[in-house]
């Protein structure tokens, strides 16, 4: 019966979803290929939802897998400083003015990925001088890098012109306004592929969640899968921040509701959770594009003010333990 119900719900926010926005669209006028309604809602509203829903999945399964190696609730690709990696890198491609594409991925995306994955291959090389490798550390590694990310990227505003200034303010705040359909497309080819590949280590990854120890005695090369896990969520996280900017703790959120909701083991929650998430995110951009202002509210601020409070609750949770 919940199961019927959050099907009907989410059904209800897809179909709606597409019909919010500054300009009103009627059906009827969505049927007619001559009509600015056509367009507005086949170049606009829909590779937008598209995008929102699949960039959604990225994030949620991105907190899901960093949660479950790490074993920190806390663990996510926006709290460990990846995605402020990935917001630099693109950042260094709008200020030095790259604009070539190869294989339908522009110099944006490409810059992201590199910088999400350098900061991965960062946390990895410093994580080796902890001690036992404690997952409270590594966190407030990611933090010192995030802070240090950031301190870059405003050195590139110091450095920019009013339009690069323009454009770099624009980005770091999220946003899922796109046009055209090359950048859902490839956001959803690596959503699936991300969904795929965690489906395919389901079981090594279920094990991971309890301990290292315990995978290599099942026969789990644990580190093969992890790097393994690793690269593919940064490809995917750093593509993605490198469209819409940086869009924070739906990983964080996501995660926790869904096992919250289905207390199975994670190789059952891997699909749920890539569900809620692209809702959820769907949801938020909803919310962005329905509030009445001069212009569109940014959806990294829809998404900050739901999930710091939720942030601070997992703390003091924690704290209680």
């Amino acid at each position: 019966m919940r199961s019927l119900l959050l099907l009907i719900l989410f059904t209800s926010l897809a179909l709606l979803s597409p019909f919010i926005g500054a300009v009103e669209l009627k059906l009827g006028d969505i049927l007619d290929p001559t009509h600015l309604s056509h367009q507005i809602f086949f170049e606009i509203r829909l590779p937008r939802m598209i995008l929102g829903f699949f960039g959604g999945m990225i994030l949620a399964l991105g907190g899901l897998v960093f949660q479950t190696l790490f074993r920190n609730a806390l663990m996510t690709p926006y709290t460990l400083g990846i995605s402020s990696g990935a917001v630099l890198g693109a950042g260094l491609a709008i200020k030095l003015g790259i604009g070539f594409v190869v294989f339908g991925i522009s110099a944006v995306s490409l810059f992201g990925f590199l910088g999400a994955l350098a900061t991965l291959g960062l946390l990895l090389y410093l994580a080796r001088f902890l001690q036992n490798s404690h997952s409270e550390s590594l966190l407030l590694l990611g933090i010192a890098l995030s802070l240090f990310f950031t301190s870059a990227l405003m050195i590139l505003f110091y450095l920019g012109n009013s339009v690069q200034n323009d454009m770099l303010l624009r980005f770091t705040m999220g946003s899922l306004s796109i046009l055209g359909w090359r950048e859902p497309l490839v956001v959803m080819f690596l959503s699936l592929m991300i969904l795929v590949v965690l489906f395919l280590y389901r079981f090594e990854l279920s094990l991971l969640g309890l301990s290292d120890e315990g995978a290599m005695l099942r026969g789990v090369d644990t580190k093969r899968v992890t790097i393994t896990l690793l690269l593919i969520l940064s490809l995917g996280v750093g593509v993605l921040v490198s469209i819409t900017g940086p869009i924070g703790f739906v990983g964080l959120i996501i995660p926790h509701i869904v096992s919250k909701i289905y207390p199975s083991s994670i190789q059952h929650r891997i699909g749920k959770t890539a569900l809620f998430g692209g809702f959820f995110l769907l949801f938020c951009d909803t919310i962005a594009r329905s509030l009445t202002t001069q212009s569109e509210l940014p959806i990294g601020i829809v998404t900050a003010l739901i999930g710091g409070p939720f942030f601070i609750y997992l703390i003091l949770s924690r704290g209680r333990k």
